[in-house]
């Protein structure tokens, strides 16, 4: 290939023919002192991608099978130094750990990692887990591993391994090894399933704690039984039959430890225990499943089938372990749905389905409404008091943290708040549809109309409210005061605030990620409460006891124990709008926050400054900024709440197109459906 040639499969991102070095790298195997290691560096640095653009490595990885198959002297030479060079390793911690959470715990391996990024480890190349390191030493080959089919897979280990070569001497050292890792993550799966944190999860504690104990007695009579066979081929392995009930009945207990966390709370080291149980259990399947069906001739093929799939799997897990990202990954789930399914929970109580909760909704919005006008006009005198800027931001904090607490307490409702709960609602129902089934189609419409119409309710009781709130306190206060409230220059601060061409719109995104932020507070105090049991700890207070009473102290732990994730929401949330400003004075950067019902109860107030003197153009292009803020608000919010809410469901929805249309369809047919509750014979019926 010229290298004409070569740079136009280059520039048009194929992948190039193989040339002289993969096959150079494939012949250099044929000198029986060559360095293995050294051998299968250099083939992999081959295979993988030359740069971003490069997607040939399938085609070279096909290539070099291509090369074996066709010249068996080169495929015995390989197959000659890859095996004794697997055989020779130490492969009991690649059994048992790669791929699987380490016993560490979270934040041990959470600095090894950051740590190894700093400095990087030394590999102990006596051991297969370290090797993978030296061969694989991209940290990004996962990638392109990834992308090689699964029947390139089990072509090359059927190639290493045919079934007359497993029971040659390199073949019995690796499955002796196999036998002390399958024992070892018995012991360890057997250990963690009477760790006091799973045991207080489990539901039947005393009925599961004996499946456990007897996974590593099972284990050491397969393990036993296995060996004699491997020593004697007149006798019979053990099948693992029985090895497998077990670990299957410690999986349903895993299983069902996994659902009451969903209903009664999770924590990180529980999601860590079990996470590592369960990875440890799949891993003692797979190697017995290597292992029983090796020693049957007629099921070799399987042997090697099971053997390739596992194989694919560890090296790519083994690649991908300094990656926090993937190491969070395994382990967010569990608690990701736990928090998202209390958001959503809340979520359901912003939907209007009748005309009575739309009623609701409105005045809930509306008393919010009163409550934030007065709240504009403290932040408005707490930032004319020209405190340091730590004091500045603590009052801020504390005006929006304690004042969203109120509003929480008293049952209201802020506008922004319900995106980031009813998009946990709506992701649950994405996940349960059928896109085939019209029925489900429009019952996801029906719910999208109600969050529509919800959002709308709540957004004009506050605004509709809190602009004429802060009208009416403003100028009732500078009557009374003799002065103007607001000075001219603070207000034309006020109104130059909501220009949709300054700076209004990005800042409006920064508050619609702290509502996001807050949702998942909300949801993961609720998890916190009812995982620690906070409300019957409140109750036991000895103080609270002898002030209130045993009976009231319990209703008052139930109080704050229901309650505990929408306060710590609102008042974190207040503490991050208070606080934004500050940091970016501090750091010199240009951020701050937007809220649309504080922005129209700045509106109200840059009025009375004024004094109603401000052009009917000015106003209206305050008013296209208070709208532009509010469904950047809502947007933000809600696009980042539905997107977390459907990976930590492992929800893939890829049939927006149908439902899109769907909702197209019904905007035209019922436009007043997004706008206002059904008539009351049509939601009673």
């Amino acid at each position: 290939m010229t290298k004409i040639q070569a740079f136009f499969l280059w520039l048009f991102g194929q992948a190039p023919q193989v040339g002289d070095p993969l096959v150079d790298a494939l012949n250099r195997f044929r000198d029986p002192e060559a360095d293995t290691l050294e051998l299968m560096r250099r083939l992999v640095a081959e295979l993988r991608p030359q740069n971003r653009r490069d997607g040939g490595s399938p085609e070279r990885y096909q290539f070099m099978l291509d090369q074996l198959e066709s010249d068996p002297a080169l495929l015995a030479a390989f197959r000659s130094h890859v095996v004794h060079f697997i055989a020779t390793r130490r492969l009991v911690t690649f059994f048992t750990e790669s791929g699987v959470l380490p016993g560490t715990g979270f934040f041990s391996e959470w600095w090894r990692i950051l740590g190894s990024h700093l400095l990087p480890e030394v590999p102990d190349e006596r051991r297969l887990k370290d090797c993978l390191h030296v061969i694989y030493d991209q940290t990004d080959d996962w990638r392109w591993l990834e992308a090689i089919p699964a029947d390139a897979s089990q072509r090359f280990w059927s190639l290493l391994a045919p079934a007359e070569e497993l029971r040659n001497v390199d073949w019995h050292r690796i499955q002796e090894q196999m036998l002390d890792a399958v024992l070892l993550l018995a012991h360890r799966v057997s250990g963690l399933g009477i760790e006091n944190e799973l045991m207080r999860a489990s539901p039947n504690l005393d009925d599961d704690t004996p499946s456990f104990v007897a996974l590593s007695a099972e284990a050491l009579d397969f393990v036993n039984s296995f060996r004699a066979a491997l020593s004697d081929p007149e006798q019979v392995a053990d099948d693992g039959s029985q090895l497998l009930v077990i670990a299957d009945q410690c999986q349903n207990t895993l299983e069902r430890i996994r659902k009451r966390a969903l209903t009664v709370g999770t924590s990180l080291h529980l999601s860590y225990l079990l996470t590592r149980a369960e990875q440890s259990l799949e891993r003692l399947r797979d190697l017995a499943a290597i292992l029983t069906t090796s020693q049957l001739s007629t099921t070799r093929g399987e042997a090697i089938q099971s053997w390739g799939e596992f194989a694919h799997a560890a090296f790519l897990a083994e690649n991908r372990r300094n990656s926090l990202r993937f190491y969070v990954a395994q382990l967010s789930r569990l608690l990701a749905v736990r928090v998202t399914e209390n958001a959503a929970r809340s979520g359901e109580h912003y939907i209007c389905d009748t005309p009575t909760d739309y009623r609701k909704m409105w005045r809930s919005a509306a008393g919010a409404g009163v409550i934030i006008g007065l709240m504009a006009l403290l932040k408005i005198k707490a930032a004319a008091l020209q405190t340091p800027l730590f004091g500045e931001a603590f009052l801020f904090s504390m005006i929006y943290g304690l004042g969203f607490v109120i509003i929480f307490l008293l049952g209201m409702t802020v506008a922004t708040k319900q995106p980031a709960m009813t998009a946990q609602t709506l992701a649950g129902l994405l996940g349960d549809i059928k896109p085939t089934r019209s029925a489900d189609l429009e019952r996801l419409v029906d719910v999208a109309a109600a969050v529509s119409r919800s959002q709308l309710a709540a957004i004009a009781g506050n605004v509709m409210v809190a602009l004429p709130v802060a009208i009416a306190v403003g100028f009732g206060l500078s009557y009374w005061a003799g002065e103007p409230l607001i000075s001219i220059d603070k207000g034309a601060h006020l109104i130059a605030d909501l220009d949709p061409l300054s700076w209004a719109l990005p800042h409006a995104a920064i508050a619609g990620f702290y509502l996001f932020l807050s949702g998942l507070i909300t949801g993961y105090f609720d998890n916190r409460a009812a995982y620690a049991d906070i409300g019957p700890r409140i109750a036991r207070l000895r103080w609270l006891q002898a002030l209130a009473g045993r009976e009231r102290a319990g209703r008052f732990g139930n109080y704050i124990q229901e309650r505990l994730g929408g306060i710590m929401g609102n008042f974190l949330f207040g503490c991050m709008l208070g606080s934004t400003g500050v940091i970016g004075t501090i750091l010199g950067l240009p951020l701050d926050i937007r809220h649309i019902a504080f922005a129209s109860a700045n509106l109200g107030y840059a009025l009375v400054g004024f004094q109603f003197a401000l052009p009917l153009k000015a106003i209206a292009w305050a008013a296209f900024g208070i709208a532009a803020i509010g469904f950047t608000n809502l947007a933000v919010s809600f696009a980042l709440a539905l997107r977390t809410a459907m990976r930590a469901r492992g929800i893939i929805f890829e049939h927006w197109g149908p439902l899109l249309n769907v909702l197209g369809s019904r905007l035209l047919r019922q436009p007043r459906s997004f706008l206002l509750p059904p008539r009351q014979a049509a939601a009673s019926a």
